[in-house]
């Protein structure tokens, strides 16, 4: 069970019990932060109670907040990674890589659901003993999405990998500095 870190919980008889079953000696630690990773922070305080019976509100952020400092000089810094002939040498990589294999895959799919359909003798045609051709071709339909797995890591591996990993350091290198030094 999850910690309750002084929030209101039915079950558990409100913030002064939920402290009282913190440590048994009814004394919680306020100092104490919730740890878990995975804790939605920005769902936190929604529809909880502030002390006196009333709902706290939420105090969220406009989405279009305009910031100064540090964010936007990180935010010039991406944009004009963006910009650079690596990264879109790196981009254009991935493009001509996963548009033709998208393509051949799907027609490669398509054509096989509407033989299916379109062509119930040629698929029921045995090859040998009980496996007929719809067998063979839906087995095929395993087998080429392994193929274009291992090869679109292949490629990624050959082709993107280094140039990518060399622009997040550069992009982290370049972050770093418009902040002021490490953070």
């Amino acid at each position: 069970m999850q910690p309750n870190n002084g929030r209101y919980r039915p079950d558990m008889g409100g913030p002064d019990r939920a402290a009282e079953n913190h440590d048994g000696h009814g004394t919680a630690p306020r100092h104490a932060g919730y740890e878990d990773p995975w804790y939605d922070a920005l769902a936190s305080g929604w529809g909880e109670l502030d002390g006196t019976g009333v709902p706290t509100p939420a105090a969220v952020p406009g989405a279009r907040a305009e910031r100064q400092g540090p964010e936007v000089r990180a935010r010039e810094v991406y944009l004009e990674v963006q910009r650079s002939a690596t990264f879109q040498e790196v981009r254009g990589r991935y493009r001509r890589f996963v548009l033709p294999g998208v393509v051949l895959f799907l027609s490669w799919y398509v054509g096989y659901v509407v033989t299916a359909t379109a062509a119930p003798g040629l698929m029921a045609r045995p090859v040998v003993g009980a496996v007929n051709v719809a067998m063979l071709a839906g087995l095929g339909q395993f087998l080429t999405t392994f193929l274009f797995t291992w090869a679109y890591s292949r490629h990624a591996r050959l082709r993107r990998d280094r140039a990518a990993l060399d622009l997040r350091w550069d992009t982290q290198e370049l972050t770093r500095g418009s902040r002021g030094g490490a953070l």
